[in-house]
């Protein structure tokens, strides 16, 4: 892996756009098109498991559930002209008039205006940027890949 590799899956946040459910080519969207796939016609044998095993008896919302997975909305990531991720976030915008590709690059980082009103996300947002900073680009990304990413 090379810095621009990983530019193309990291968010300018810091954040893993590639690993997220809903990017085009993510492994979660992959593996749910693939579960849904083997599991085929499924929910027959489901109906005569639930008889010894009651979860079994909601196989129908699972089922719905990895549809949304597997065909929900795609994202391009943060970088894609398709942003559809539900974090309000400036960095989609500003590391392009900053001319930047992450934050932490940025003179005036850390910015107060990014993520001001959800100190969770604040939080990480610092904790990623500062760890891309001293460790370096891809030496991040390879061990946020080794991590779940919920």
């Amino acid at each position: 892996m090379d810095y621009r590799e990983a530019v193309q899956d990291l968010a300018p946040c810091g954040l893993d756009c590639s690993r997220c459910a809903d990017h085009e080519r993510g492994e979660i969207k992959q593996l749910s098109q693939r579960l849904r796939q083997l599991l085929g016609n499924y929910g027959r044998l489901a109906q005569i498991k639930a008889a010894e095993k009651p979860a079994f008896e909601h196989y129908a919302h699972f089922r719905e559930i990895l549809s949304l997975f597997a065909d929900g909305p795609s994202c391009g990531g943060c970088r894609s002209d398709q942003v559809k991720c539900p974090i309000s976030c400036l960095a989609k915008t500003c590391h392009k008039e900053k001319e930047v590709d992450f934050c932490f690059q940025c003179g005036e980082y850390p910015c107060p205006e990014q993520f001001k009103d959800s100190r969770g996300l604040r939080k990480r947002w610092l904790q990623n940027n500062d760890a891309m900073k001293e460790t370096g680009v891809v030496e991040f990304h390879l061990e946020q890949k080794k991590r779940p990413r919920y």
